[in-house]
């Protein structure tokens, strides 16, 4: 246990280094564009409602703890392409893989925060796109392990998913939310189903882990979206914690990819 933590506490300090920057960046993004942002188009969630935490108006982040805490899931991704691009690595995941889904870890993150600093559609596009970034991924990453399709082949499939799926999220943003839960959905059948039985020595508890992760989080997202787990002005947001335990099933499902070993 202490040599697996001396090995991983360099790159932690090195991921939260790296999170610090990519914070600051998006910061002074915003600061460019805004801070008014009833001059851009709104997000569609505002005709109904944008979660629970009440916007600042006038403010650079309308939703502060919204917009922070999505930083969970940059941290997660920093850390995940570190790890993947250490020599020691010894998984049947290849390290290209692993740094696509910190990648788009990362992106997820930045969307997020984009979405609750603005509530704009534009944020909202963002937002969402790395959600399927992340669900096309989980999808790709089944499929070609139960057909044996080659690591390259497999990157151009997920870079047309992508495609297809971004075209989809700008024609018709409405159907942002049930079009995620159906593409994860089926990521989640055919891993567990067809893709699992095939890798080596893989350890299911992380990815059971994640999926448990997942299920509270939902719970916590709805109650929030519905205004039953609610306090408007409050530092403790529903959404928030959707957020973090998001970015830890994320952490789980990298912990599951990379425990699988290569034939020897």
């Amino acid at each position: 246990m202490a040599d697996g933590m001396t090995y991983i506490a360099p790159k932690l300090f090195v991921a939260l280094a790296l999170t610090a920057v990519a914070a600051a960046m998006t910061i002074a993004l915003l600061n460019l564009i805004g801070p008014d942002w009833s001059l851009h188009v709104p997000a569609s969630c505002t005709e109904t409602r944008c979660f629970c935490e009440m916007p600042r108006t006038g403010a650079l982040l309308l939703q502060p703890v919204n917009s922070l805490s999505s930083l969970g899931f940059v941290f997660a991704g920093f850390l995940m392409i570190l790890l993947a691009r250490s020599r020691d690595w010894v998984s049947a995941f290849p390290p290209l893989s692993a740094s696509v889904l910190g990648g788009a870890a990362i992106i997820v993150g930045i969307g997020s925060v984009l979405l609750h600093a603005t509530l704009t559609l534009w944020g909202q596009f963002f937002d969402v796109l790395g959600m399927y970034l992340i669900s096309g991924f989980f999808l790709i990453s089944a499929l070609a392990k139960w057909r044996d399709i080659p690591d390259q082949r497999a990157i151009i499939y997920y870079a047309l998913l992508c495609a297809v799926l971004v075209a989809i999220l700008y024609v018709l943003p409405d159907v942002r939310r049930w079009l995620f839960a159906v593409i994860l959905l089926a990521a989640i059948i055919l891993e567990l189903a067809l893709a699992r039985p095939l890798r080596r020595q893989v350890r299911t508890g992380y990815y059971i882990a994640g999926l448990v992760a997942n299920i509270v989080a939902f719970t916590i997202w709805n109650l929030d979206q519905r205004g039953q787990l609610c306090a408007p002005e409050s530092l403790w947001q529903g959404h928030a914690v959707w957020h973090l335990l998001g970015a830890g099933a994320l952490w789980f499902a990298f912990l599951y990819y990379r425990s699988e070993r290569t034939v020897t």
